[in-house]
């Protein structure tokens, strides 16, 4: 082993002190994944959950005769509120029934 030593030591691999031995660390390895991860958390995850809950506040006080749009485009009118849909009315006689998740959101009144 003492052999080993003074060939690793002539050759310059000197044992590291100081910085150099901070920077082998286990725990200085995982941090540029926990800053990854932190970035992903607040530039994604976090953005998106208000969004959900932004969207979900926005169903629950939808009534009827309200004018909404669906994720499919379709703009109609609330005559019916069920536990897990909406029946809306899109013409006179026709009415689709739609789950509450595809509602997009409420029609603003663009009329002049």
């Amino acid at each position: 082993m003492n052999l080993l030593a003074t060939i690793a030591y002539a050759a310059g691999m000197a044992p590291q002190t100081g910085v150099e031995a901070e920077a082998q660390n286990p725990l200085f390895a995982l941090l540029p994944f926990v800053a990854i991860v932190g970035v992903i958390y607040f530039m994604m995850i976090r953005p998106q959950k208000a969004q959900q809950q932004k969207h979900s506040e926005m169903l629950t006080n939808l009534k009827k005769n309200d004018d909404v749009i669906t994720q499919g485009g379709i703009h109609g009118t609330i005559v019916n509120i069920k536990p897990n849909t909406f029946t809306v009315r899109i013409d006179e006689n026709t009415r689709i029934e739609i789950g509450k998740s595809f509602i997009l959101g409420k029609k603003k009144n663009t009329e002049n």
